[in-house]
């Protein structure tokens, strides 16, 4: 059954061409332009038969790829454009021919297609490239850093983008890269702890604010958003946020409903780590519909309503395991926490480890 797959959607690939790319600016494969310095790239990162190595081994069923950061924000605009155009392709090439999900009529690999968004790029550029992955079956949606073409994404610039992405009924992964500024972590060094734990959530956190702010989701309600990192710590601050915007009169009038309403229009992945904290988040994403404008929903949150815009994710092939013979934890961990979510049901939990994938991204048609 469809419902019953185990769907990764929070996993990534540097296909031949974009790894290429990597080595002709380094005479050592580094993935440069990270705030933790870099990291190593091998063939775990492009080889497809590793991928599924990988999805096998963990029971896997379905994965939805997408290209990991820095993305094409270090490319000046036609090449940019050109390279988005081919890796797209590509990269439906590297799902189209993948094998099937046994007994179901599903391939085993679907993609985030890429947008060429740099500063200077051509709203048609844009328009043309959001076209063109609309078209190509195996991509259901574009995985997007928080940038924008320069000016983040609450840049008004954007919005043809958004209304194309909602109108051709794409999902977006909305991923980090960035971090936060490198002084705030000090002197000590703590090796890449504090820019990955904190700072990319932290800069998720920021780019979905701000993108509330805008008003977004008010132009643009069927836009289908999918934060990484379960939304970084927006479901924490949303009450605070919510309290700052109704004491400030530059905003306070500026959205059709309270910020916390807009958490009921994202998905969020579920590499969390705990069942506290997806408990919480599930939580915070089924109160929405209270603080709708002109709501009179007054009863506690359900959190099993809130599960409906979760979804399970690895981020394959970072933080691998020492061994080469051991489960990778990202992988056991985030199921186990799935797992032990109190007062999520079974179905619910279905759901988060794949049936809300299938929905989502139209899987079964």
């Amino acid at each position: 059954m469809a419902s019953k797959l185990l769907v990764d959607i929070h996993t990534h690939v540097y296909l031949p061409r974009y790894a290429a790319l990597l080595r002709s600016r380094s005479a050592v494969p580094f993935i440069h332009h990270e705030p933790s310095g870099g990291r190593p790239v091998g063939p775990q990162y492009w080889d497809r038969e590793e991928k599924l190595r990988f999805m096998d081994k963990h029971g896997i069923d379905v994965s939805v790829v997408s290209t990991a950061n820095p993305w094409l924000d270090f490319l000046p605009p036609a090449q940019a454009l050109t390279l988005a155009t081919e890796l797209n392709e590509d990269l439906e090439g590297y799902c189209s021919t993948s094998p099937n999900v046994p007994d179901v009529p599903i391939k085993r690999l679907y993609g985030f297609g890429l947008l060429p968004l740099v500063p200077e790029i051509t709203t048609a550029s844009l328009l043309d490239t959001v076209k063109q992955i609309s078209k190509l079956p195996h991509l259901r949606g574009l995985i997007m850093g928080t940038r924008g073409v320069g000016k983040g994404l609450d840049d008004e610039a954007l919005d043809p983008v958004w209304a194309a992405i909602e109108e051709a009924g794409l999902v977006v992964f909305i991923h980090p890269h960035y971090g936060v500024d490198v002084k705030a972590w000090g002197d000590k060094d703590n090796g890449h702890v504090l820019p990955l734990a904190l700072g990319f959530p932290f800069e998720t956190t920021t780019a979905a604010t701000r993108l509330i702010l805008s008003g977004v989701f008010d132009r643009y309600p069927n836009l289908r958003l999918l934060l990484a990192h379960s939304g970084g710590a927006l479901p924490q601050l949303s009450s605070r946020l919510a309290s700052c915007i109704d004491h400030d009169p530059v905003v306070a009038s500026r959205l059709k409903h309270d910020a916390r309403y807009y958490l009921g229009k994202l998905y969020l992945d579920a590499v969390a780590y705990g069942p506290e904290e997806l408990g919480f988040v599930s939580d915070v994403i089924a109160r929405s519909a209270r603080y709708e404008a002109g709501a009179s929903v007054a009863e506690a949150a359900n959190r099993s309503l809130g599960s409906q815009r979760m979804l399970f994710g690895t981020d394959h092939p970072f933080f691998p395991p020492l061994s080469s013979t051991q489960k990778w934890k990202s992988v056991v961990e985030n199921l186990e926490a799935i797992d032990a979510v109190q007062g999520w049901t079974q179905a619910d939990k279905d759901g988060v480890c794949g049936g809300n994938a299938v929905s989502l991204f139209n899987l079964v048609q």
